[in-house]
């Protein structure tokens, strides 16, 4: 298969798993869409186009890519839904070797998260 086509298929799959994570809380949707339009711009300029002229979806790959930034209220969202999601755990009653693992994994996202700029101001 031609390493065009794996961009192509790569890029539908990242924009399939990033629109999931706009409805689905647990899925991200930010760093799916922006592998979605790293590998359409490798693959299929007219896909890489509609993503990041996209009214919802292009947004945050613009921030990014200009900026290097995530929006203050994307940032709040993924903190919230990291705090959502150890309290789950803790209510299901998953053992604390498992819950210290992932309170590192998102105490360290969450870091990299608020370490970045909010870029413009959200709209």
């Amino acid at each position: 298969m031609p390493e065009r086509a794996l961009w192509l298929i790569l890029g539908l799959l990242s924009t399939a798993c990033g629109i999931a994570g706009i409805v689905l809380p647990l899925v991200p949707t930010t760093p799916f869409i922006l592998l979605a339009a790293f590998a359409f711009a490798r693959s299929s300029p007219r896909l890489h186009d509609w993503l990041v002229t996209h009214p919802r979806l292009g947004p945050p790959i613009n921030d990014w890519r200009t900026h290097r930034a995530i929006s203050r209220r994307a940032k709040i969202t993924s903190v919230a839904v990291m705090v959502m999601t150890l309290a789950l755990s803790a209510v299901a009653g998953v053992g604390s070797v498992v819950i210290v693992i992932q309170a590192v994994v998102l105490c360290a996202v969450a870091t990299f998260l608020f370490t970045r700029p909010d870029g413009p101001i959200d709209g």
